[in-house]
């Protein structure tokens, strides 16, 4: 699905994978489940692109559903990845970059409890490591913004240019707006507050979150 130009959104996966297309190729951000990386391709290809035009995969947060479809996603591509140090580490372990303890009943309960001692993801050795005040030469320029909470080494990507924001995991998204990183799957309670607010003083315009719908005309919208 088309966000503005040259942005896209894959439908159908659990966890929201995006699609930047620029002049020297496509960056992805986010690949989903280990079988996340099929429908990708697909949809790329809907785009009239091939999976060698993916130059750049980012993933925000080592969870198994924002991972999992890396490795065969890069297999098929030959393109470069990132993440950041702690996240990296755990991608190289083929698990998440911290415990989780889901509480209440809940599609993520299910998810974390039920179905992910069943997903593994293959480990994989991220090619290069983000931090904060690092661009990456896509969507005229993509800012690093380090976002720890709801992971310890959680990444958001900010594209000012445009006003775009892709926050991962940080926050989710409903038919209201922008809400936190919901309790029992959040490492960190405190430092997920404080990156919702660095992230709410952006300015973004439109915020793309790993769960939920694109939030437009986001000021307002964002849990702070």
């Amino acid at each position: 699905m088309k966000i503005i130009d040259n942005v896209f959104v894959v439908p159908g996966v659990v966890a929201n994978p995006y699609i930047i297309v620029d002049t020297d190729g496509l960056t992805v951000i986010d690949a989903g489940f280990p079988r996340g990386g099929r429908k990708i391709l697909a949809y790329i290809a809907s785009l009239g692109k091939s999976a060698q035009d993916v130059k750049r995969i980012i993933i925000t947060h080592a969870d198994l559903d924002h991972f999992g479809g890396l490795a065969p996603l890069q297999k098929a591509s030959g393109a470069r990845t990132y993440a950041s140090q702690i996240e990296a580490d755990a991608i190289a372990m083929g698990k998440p970059s911290r415990k989780i303890k889901p509480t209440g009943f809940s599609l993520q309960r299910i998810l974390f409890t039920v179905l992910s001692p069943f997903v593994k993801a293959t480990p994989f050795q991220v090619h290069e490591i983000l931090a904060e005040g690092q661009t990456l030469p896509s969507l005229g320029g993509l800012q690093v913004l380090e976002t720890p909470g709801h992971t310890p080494g959680h990444i958001s990507l900010f594209a000012p240019s445009v006003g775009v924001l892709f926050c991962g995991d940080s926050m989710v998204s409903d038919e209201k707006g922008l809400r936190g990183s919901r309790p029992g799957i959040t490492w960190d309670e405190t430092r997920a507050r404080e990156s919702e607010r660095k992230q709410a003083g952006l300015g973004a315009r439109i915020v793309c979150a790993g769960h939920g719908p694109v939030v437009i005309d986001a000021m307002g919208k964002f849990p702070v």
